[in-house]
């Protein structure tokens, strides 16, 4: 079979390649990456029927971009290399003469697309409580009961569940201290419910698994061998408490994506939402407004002229 005949990609390809290699000095893992990420854009840029750069628009490239999310799964990083590679070789190409205008400038980063937050149901949720309080799952369940209800009803990181200690939950002002990221401090309260499983577990179990009273007396959550228990251990209960409640892979951030958007959903405003996440900036916060849309729909109806 004779080989196939090169095409109008072929030389500027082979041109860039000897650009970044010699002239730019790059590494030769880099060269190779940069040789993988042009190849896997000619590869689309052909099945879009795109003779040539010099054809190139941007919605080639932004559907380059978003097959490399959609159909090989890449992660956003991943994708932020790719475009990364364009960018370098239509600057390259534009420079060269091969193309007038650049295609590439007007993509925007992957760093900003938003990977919408798992979330579990109001119903779903009730689930996974009543696995946790199921004692024929666990004879920790008393524990468990109360990790989940805390962790619900304040949003906790499993990090942050870990370190809570006896003395940071307060029944009388209904507030639990979370130590966060970087050790900052806040008060979040807590709802009767989690209250009641907390007390639960410090009257009928807790004492019991510290043994000496004197023992790990100033962290909340222990495990079968009276150790605090840690964000891993946490992870593992929350997942098996899950598979037990039938409602497939959930992990803790889960229950704080939880809270978040039901607290949203309920009508919370977005700044106590942050606040009450530890969020220094509100735009981590904003992820979780895209649940509320029955509520969106709402607030038009009810608020404006031609609603």
């Amino acid at each position: 079979m004779a080989p196939s005949s090169p095409d109008a990609f072929d030389r500027p390809v082979r041109d860039f390649l000897a650009y970044v290699r010699v002239e730019a000095g790059l590494s030769p893992a880099t060269v190779d990456a940069y040789g993988r990420d042009v190849r896997d854009l000619v590869t689309d840029l052909r099945a879009a029927a795109v003779a040539s750069f010099t054809d190139a628009r941007i919605e080639h490239l932004a559907d380059h971009l978003r097959r490399l999310h959609v159909v090989r799964g890449l992660q956003p990083r991943s994708i932020a290399r790719h475009l990364a590679t364009c960018r370098v070789l239509f600057r390259f190409l534009r420079a060269e003469g091969v193309v007038r205008e650049d295609p590439s400038r007007l993509l925007e980063a992957p760093t900003r697309w938003k990977r919408l937050p798992d979330v579990l149901s109001p119903g779903r949720m009730r689930k996974l409580l009543a696995a946790a309080g199921d004692a024929e799952r666990s004879p920790f369940w008393r524990r468990d009961l109360a990790m989940v209800e805390l962790m619900y009803a304040a949003g906790l990181r499993a990090s942050e569940t870990a370190g809570v200690g006896v003395r940071d939950l307060d029944p009388r002002l209904a507030v639990v201290r979370v130590t966060g990221k970087g050790g900052k401090q806040r008060l979040v309260p807590v709802g009767r419910p989690a209250l009641a499983a907390a007390a639960d577990y410090q009257e009928q179990l807790r004492p019991r698994l510290a043994g000496d009273p004197a023992r790990h007396r100033d962290r909340l959550l222990l495990s079968r061998t009276g150790r605090p228990l840690d964000r891993v251990a946490v992870w593992r209960i929350i997942s098996a408490m899950a598979r037990h409640a039938g409602l497939g892979r959930v992990h803790p951030h889960v229950l704080r994506h939880s809270f978040a958007t039901h607290m949203l959903g309920g009508g919370a405003d977005l700044r106590i939402v942050q606040e009450l996440l530890g969020h220094a900036d509100i735009a981590t916060t904003q992820i979780y407004t895209h649940v509320d849309q029955r509520r969106l729909r709402d607030v038009v109806d009810r608020f404006h002229p031609r609603g």
